[in-house]
């Protein structure tokens, strides 16, 4: 009995025994082993069943236990549909009123608190300039001394004119005298007792005159040494040695400038200045206890914040009709001479506070040409548009003066996450950002492995497993 073998897509270069062929079942079970040893078990389709050859076996069941697989398994949809992702979440501050002193900033500029112009109050060459450019000098300090000669001789001419004044008065006075006696005994007449009455009085006149004139030519003479008026810093001298000074006109030899303290100069809007005032007689604001009592900071040109405060003196009672603006004044004080005046600066000065303000991130509030709006978070998820009202900012936050109330949440953060602009969202505490150069919190140590990155070895995410290794072959056991 002779058995016939179906092709297969790979032939074997095996050959069966003679004695196999005449029996059936010994010839099926030897070509089964054939198989097994040529790779019959690859992607080539599976060969017939041989007429005898037992059945094949079953398909083992999977073990108690084992986890299902397929759509069927347990956890996923019978139908096939997508589960629905969880809301994303966005970073939230919960709103909170407090008084906040509303600060207004503007622009302005230092001036010297007092100011004095060194000129020369007499006619004379200057011999020497005293004092050190640009360095502070006190009151009454000598800065200048000019040629006094011709002064010195001008006080001696007066000086001599009084003491021929004074001979004239004390010959005068005798004259009249000696006049009343004669006058009574007629021995003279009334004109000639007049006439003496009047040169005794003429020559104390002469006194007066001539010690007036003294006393001019020493205060002359006190004007060839120059000093300074008030305490302050100096600047450039005007004048060298050798100029003349003085000569028809007051010549200004150098410039003297009281810094500590210093004024600043500021304009604001008038309607600002009319809708503050309307504020705080309304009672939305409450007003400061007087004008004096108004803090003053400083930022200056690099940005930096002057750290002595100063205090609002007055507004201007006129509005400069050029340009709509009312002039300010304040006082700084300036002991170090950090400030020098006509420097520009920022005025941050508090004009008003606001009983219940609200301070938000500057980031959540957006704002447009149809207003101010921030973000709320409702209690469903959902997140709808709110109008506010600013007042100013303050330190990198708005000051909301309406448009929300205590306990609500407002985005700061995560907006692109938005699904159609309205979420849901899951609203989680907003952290502000370090400060530059600050450890980012969670860092990774030098040397250690970055959070989710793969152990040495292990296969990246997303990647087939490693194929396992080939298990060694084993011989086919001989026919017999």
């Amino acid at each position: 009995m002779s058995s016939s073998i179906l092709p297969t897509r790979r032939a074997c270069p095996l050959s069966l025994p003679r004695a196999a062929r005449a029996r059936p079942l010994s010839a099926a079970i030897v070509i089964a082993l054939l198989l097994a040893a040529c790779g019959q078990g690859g992607s080539s389709p599976a060969a017939a069943p041989v007429a005898g050859a037992p059945a094949a076996a079953a398909p083992a069941a999977p073990a108690a236990g084992a986890p299902a697989s397929g759509p069927t398994a347990a956890g996923a949809p019978a139908s096939g549909a997508p589960a629905a992702p969880p809301p994303p979440e966005v970073g939230v501050v919960t709103v909170a009123q407090a008084p906040v002193n509303l600060v207004t900033e503007l622009p302005g500029r230092t001036e010297a608190f007092r100011v004095a112009q060194v000129r020369a109050r007499v006619a004379g060459i200057v011999q020497q300039r005293v004092f050190t450019e640009g360095s502070d000098v006190r009151a009454d300090q000598l800065l200048f001394r000019l040629d006094d000669a011709p002064l010195r001789a001008t006080l001696a001419s007066a000086q001599a004119s009084l003491a021929r004044a004074e001979a004239n008065a004390v010959q005068a006075q005798a004259q009249a005298e000696r006049a009343k006696p004669l006058f009574e005994a007629r021995a003279i007449s009334e004109q000639e007792m007049v006439s003496a009455v009047a040169a005794s009085q003429q020559a104390q006149a002469d006194i007066a005159v001539a010690r007036a004139a003294v006393q001019t030519a020493q205060i002359n003479l006190g004007y060839a040494s120059v000093t300074s008026p008030l305490r302050g810093r100096i600047g450039r001298a005007l004048v060298t040695e050798g100029a003349l000074v003085g000569q028809g006109e007051a010549t200004p030899l150098a410039l003297v400038q009281q810094i500590d303290p210093l004024y600043v100069n500021f304009t604001q809007p008038a309607g600002d200045v009319l809708r503050l005032r309307a504020a705080i007689q309304s009672g939305a604001l409450r007003g400061a206890a007087g004008k004096d009592a108004a803090l003053v900071r400083l930022v200056l040109e690099d940005g930096s914040v002057y750290p002595l405060p100063g205090r609002l003196l007055f507004s201007d009672l006129s509005v400069d009709p050029t340009s709509g603006q009312i002039t300010l004044r304040a006082e700084v004080p300036n002991p170090r001479g950090q400030l020098l005046p006509g420097l520009y600066v920022r005025v941050k000065v508090e004009q008003a506070q606001a009983p219940a303000a609200v301070l938000l991130p500057q980031q959540a509030v957006s704002r447009g040409g149809q207003g101010d709006s921030v973000r709320v978070v409702g209690a469903d998820g959902m997140v709808s548009p709110r109008p506010v009202r600013i007042g100013s900012a303050r330190e990198g936050q708005w000051v909301i003066l309406d448009g929300l109330k205590p306990g609500e949440q407002v985005m700061v953060d995560g907006f692109q996450k938005l699904r159609g602009g309205k979420g849901p969202v899951k609203p989680v505490p907003w952290q502000p950002p370090p400060a530059p150069g600050a450890a980012a919190p969670g860092a990774a140590a030098p040397g250690a492995a970055a959070p989710g990155a793969a152990a040495p070895g292990a296969a990246a995410p997303g990647s087939r497993p490693a194929a396992p290794a080939p298990a060694p072959a084993t011989a086919a056991p001989a026919a017999r």
